[in-house]
C-alpha cells in the first residue's frame, strides 16, 4: 500500500547571506517557506525521476527499499508560495517528483529537495535549474542535468550522464562517465569505463583507474587547460584551445603518439620512435612497444606526456 504523507510549515524567514553554490539557503526569495514530506516503497533497482525548477537536488542512500522526499517550497510571497505544487507519483518500481511552477510565473521563488533511495537505485532523470545536484552512495545509473548550478557526486556507481551550466562538475565513480557544463571546471575520479568530458571557459582534471582498454577517452577544452593521469592503455583524444594538455601514464606503458600544438612546444618523458617530419609543433610516434592511440592537440598551449 502506498505510504504518503505531507507536512507543511509556513512562517516569514530570515534570509541568510553566503549561500554556497548549491543554494539550499537562497536570498530574499525564502522570505516564505513550506516544507513538504513524501515516502514511497521502492525496490532496489527502481528508478528515480525529479523535476525541478529554481533549486537544488540533494540525493543519497540508505539500506531502506523505500523513497523518503523531504523539500521546502519557498518565494517571496504568500500567494507565490501557494501557486507552486510539489506533484508525488509512486508506481510500481517508480517513483516521480515534479515542481509544477505558476502559469504565469514571476520568479523569485521555487523547492530545494533532499531525498533518499534505496542503494542499486536508477536515477532516470534528476533535473533543476539555478541550483546545484549532489548525489552520494548511488549504485545505479543516472543523467543529471541542471543549469547555473554544480554537479557533484560520490561514492557512486553506474553509468553517469551529467549536464550544467554555469558550474562545475565534480565526479567520484565507477563506471562511463560522460559530462558536459559550460563555464566550469571539471574535476573527475573515475574507475572502470569510457570517459567523455567536455567544457568552455574551464579546465578538464581526470584520474582513470582500473581502465578496460575498449574504453575510450575523449575530453575537450575552450579556454581551460586539460591534466589527465590514467594508469591502463586506452586510446586518449583530447584538444584544447588557449591553454596547456598533459597526460601521465604508467613508466612501462606502450602507445602511439600523435601530438599537435600552434604557438607552443611538445615535451615528453618518454622516448619515443619519431615516423615522419618532425618539429617544434609536431611530434608522432611510437612509444615502446606501441599500443593505443594518444591523440593530442592544443593552440596557445604547450603539451606534456609524463611518467609517473
Amino acid at each position: 500500500m502506498r505510504a504518503l504523507r505531507l507536512t507543511a510549515l509556513l512562517l516569514p524567514a530570515l534570509w541568510l547571506s553566503g549561500c554556497d553554490e548549491f543554494d539550499f539557503d537562497s536570498g530574499p526569495s525564502d522570505r516564505y517557506k513550506e516544507d513538504f514530506h513524501f515516502s514511497h516503497a521502492l525496490p532496489q533497482g527502481g528508478r528515480v525521476t525529479v523535476e525541478n525548477a529554481n533549486g537544488a537536488i540533494e540525493i543519497s542512500t540508505w539500506e531502506k527499499n523505500e523513497v523518503e522526499v523531504n523539500g521546502t517550497k519557498f518565494a517571496k510571497t504568500e500567494e507565490m508560495l501557494r501557486e507552486i505544487k510539489i506533484e508525488f507519483q509512486p508506481s510500481s518500481g517508480a517513483v516521480s517528483v515534479r515542481t509544477i511552477q505558476p502559469s504565469r510565473w514571476r520568479g523569485g521563488g521555487g523547492a530545494r529537495y533532499f531525498i533518499r533511495v534505496p542503494r542499486r537505485a536508477d536515477l532516470e532523470r534528476i533535473t533543476s535549474s539555478n541550483g546545484g545536484i549532489r548525489v552520494d552512495g548511488v549504485e545505479g545509473n543516472a543523467s543529471l542535468r541542471t543549469s547555473n548550478g554544480a554537479i557533484r557526486t560520490t561514492a557512486t556507481k553506474g553509468m553517469l550522464d551529467a549536464r550544467t551550466s554555469n558550474g562545475v562538475v565534480e565526479l567520484k565513480q565507477t563506471g562511463s562517465v560522460e559530462v558536459h557544463t559550460s563555464n566550469g571546471s571539471i574535476r573527475a575520479d573515475v574507475e572502470r569505463g569510457a570517459f567523455t568530458a567536455e567544457t568552455s571557459n574551464g579546465s578538464i582534471t581526470a584520474r582513470l583507474t582500473d581502465a578496460d582498454a575498449n574504453a575510450p577517452v575523449r575530453m575537450d577544452s575552450s579556454n581551460g587547460s586539460i591534466d589527465l593521469t590514467t594508469n591502463a592503455p586506452r586510446d586518449v583524444r583530447a584538444s584544447t584551445s588557449n591553454s596547456s594538455l598533459t597526460v601521465r601514464i604508467p613508466a612501462n606503458a606502450g602507445a602511439r603518439l600523435r601530438a599537435h600544438t600552434s604557438n607552443a612546444s611538445i615535451t615528453t618523458d618518454f622516448d619515443v620512435a619519431v615516423r615522419g617530419v618532425q618539429g617544434k609543433h609536431n611530434l608522432e610516434g611510437t612509444i615502446g612497444g606501441g599500443g593505443p592511440l594518444l591523440d593530442l592537440s592544443s593552440t596557445n598551449g604547450g603539451i606534456k606526456v609524463l611518467k609517473y
